[in-house]
């Protein structure tokens, strides 16, 4: 296997560790480590994590090494509300241009992801949930809010691991309130309502994550 294979390895298997909650933010990454658990020298792993730095998902520290980012909930919550608003206006103004088979395929994303609860599969389900997102958001005819949720998601991506894997009970409640919006979408309800059940959902996901942050902080340390 070549150097570049054995990197492009080491990135999915680091990448999906973290998105899994697997190494959770602070979570240090140690070189030998990593490049033993994967058999192959610490090269590869190196420019791995170098490309997980470039992305802001690891920080490296001096006389530290790599460590997972820190979350800062002050950055998540101002991403995820802008996020909100461009998001739910975006799907409101699509309202109109969306087709039918449009609203079937966002249909038949939430029904994997209510296939995928029993299994728990927190990566699938996020990459489901973006899915059935893009799906609605697409056929959004103002492109400068189309390039303003997509920043909102890139931004997003490098502050928090899956919500899902985070708080497992939000995948059943997001699928639940995924079903509210096909519902508005197929029953011709006006844009604006469809906007604010867009917009109430993902501050919904928002605040499921900074309360379960806000419990572990409060938990008394076991010795």
């Amino acid at each position: 296997m070549s150097e570049s294979s054995k990197s492009q390895r080491a990135y999915e298997h680091l990448h999906e560790r973290i998105e899994r909650g697997v190494y959770g933010p602070g979570y240090r990454l140690v070189l030998d480590a990593i490049a033993r658990e994967l058999e192959m020298s610490v090269v590869p792993v190196r420019e791995a994590l170098r490309r997980l730095e470039a992305e802001g998902v690891v920080t490296f520290e001096r006389n530290v090494g790599a460590r997972v980012t820190e979350i800062d909930p002050a950055d998540l919550h101002d991403t995820t509300e802008t996020l909100a608003m461009v998001e739910g206006a975006a799907i409101g103004l699509a309202v109109s241009s969306l087709s039918e088979a449009d609203v079937a395929e966002a249909r038949s994303l939430n029904e994997q992801m209510r296939e995928s609860l029993a299994a728990f599969d927190p990566v699938r389900l996020t990459r489901l949930n973006e899915a059935f997102h893009r799906t609605l958001t697409d056929p959004c005819p103002n492109e400068q809010l189309k390039g303003l949720v997509d920043d909102g998601w890139r931004r997003l991506s490098r502050l928090r691991q899956s919500t899902f894997g985070f708080v497992p009970g939000r995948a059943r409640d997001s699928v639940e309130e995924h079903e509210r919006i096909l519902h508005l979408l197929e029953t011709g309800a006006p844009a604006h309502d469809v906007e604010l059940a867009v917009r109430e959902h993902r501050l919904a996901s928002l605040h499921a994550y900074l309360d379960r942050t806000s419990d572990d902080a409060r938990a008394p340390e076991i010795h």
